[in-house]
């Protein structure tokens, strides 16, 4: 599928027979965004899907930072670090250890704006219907699992699945709370809207507010009940133990999103397109970029930066842009924008590109 300049209807139905064909019409006929069927058909070029005969889908696990409950693409690195730490714990907490997913039928790309994409093609899955690949995507969210049936489980040092997750999640919780009773208030924020998400999604009640939350991180400064919540006796907390259980299934789980063109319709999709590494993505003007797994961890040595390597356009000519967004953050290599509406800024043309195509910036003749 090609998305064409000026609004156009999208091209569909567009079969190749090589590569040198797909760069011929491309050179000819410049496109916004281009994508490919993750989908294999025995007919791909009929008009009506009917006639196209499905035969199976690739998985696709597209992460998108904007999806993210209580972080905003206006702080672009800041999203963007957020979301490479969501799709490393996708594949190293979920889909490695418990759907034994080989790293062999593993792409990873940089989706050139928001995220990354987890391309898994091993021919085992292809013939999964969209309600098989739901429950992968609930059980990734944590749909259904109940802590406090897993807190003996968790204290085992070979527990595994949401079992070892919430052994580690009661750790990071109590961890986090700490920081908000000391006054970290971006994270009080953050930990409020992800807890909300869940329990939106799930239906559930029970305190969620970040009053709530507060008052949890009080409780757990007297230091006989932290000891006793260390050792996942709960009980400890009276009335804010359910909080507490949630927060480590909030805190534990991949932010996938549940409605619209969100995340999880990606997986569930059997019939998909997905965005063509190597192609620009007409939204930033950045590449659609595939790394190895390895620099997808963000504590790794040699963590994949796409605010760097998914620069495609020229760093040599400056051009002048104005600001027509307040309170907009950017990264390109090393130099930080962080600008309101009215400044003027100097850049290269890959950075005007990105401002310009996000809307956060006009150019100046």
């Amino acid at each position: 599928m090609f998305i064409p300049f000026g609004g156009g209807m999208p091209l569909r139905h567009k079969s190749f027979s090589d590569m040198e064909s797909v760069r011929r019409f491309l050179s000819e006929r410049p496109q916004h965004s281009c994508f490919y069927s993750t989908a294999y058909w025995k007919k791909p070029h009929e008009l009506k899907m009917a006639d196209k005969d499905w035969l199976g889908a690739d998985l696709i696990f597209d992460l998108d930072g904007d999806h993210l409950p209580g972080v905003t693409d206006k702080d672009f690195p800041g999203m963007i670090e957020v979301i490479q730490e969501q799709a490393w714990s996708l594949w190293h907490d979920f889909l490695e250890p418990d759907f034994g997913f080989n790293e062999e039928h593993l792409q990873v790309t940089f989706s050139g704006h928001r995220g990354f994409h987890l391309h898994y093609r091993d021919p085992k899955f292809f013939h999964l219907d969209s309600e098989a690949r739901r429950e992968l995507v609930s059980h990734i969210r944590g749909e259904g699992v109940e802590v406090s049936d897993l807190l003996e489980r968790a204290r085992h040092p070979n527990a595994t699945g949401w079992a070892k997750r919430v052994g580690t999640g009661i750790n990071s919780v109590v961890s986090k709370l700490d920081q908000i009773h000391e006054g970290d208030t971006k994270l009080l924020n953050s930990i409020t809207a992800t807890l909300q998400d869940m329990m939106d999604r799930e239906g559930l009640k029970g305190l969620r507010g970040k009053s709530s939350v507060e008052k949890l991180a009080e409780l757990m400064q007297a230091e006989s009940r932290r000891k006793r919540v260390m050792d996942g006796r709960l009980a400890a907390l009276n009335n804010h133990a359910l909080l507490f259980q949630n927060l480590i299934r909030a805190d534990s789980s991949v932010v996938l999103g549940s409605a619209g063109e969100t995340d999880e319709v990606v997986t569930i999709d059997t019939r998909r397109q997905i965005r063509w590494p190597g192609s620009l993505h007409g939204k930033s003007g950045m590449r659609v970029t595939e790394f190895p797994l390895s620099r997808l961890d963000p504590d790794g040595k040699d963590s994949f930066d796409c605010l760097s390597e998914g620069i495609a356009l020229s760093r040599e000519n400056s051009v002048k842009v104005e600001m027509v967004v307040d309170d907009a953050i950017a990264r390109f290599d090393n130099r930080v924008i962080d600008a309101s509406s009215g400044d003027i800024i100097e850049i290269h043309e890959a950075g005007a590109t990105f401002l310009i195509l996000k809307g956060w910036a006009r150019l100046i003749a």
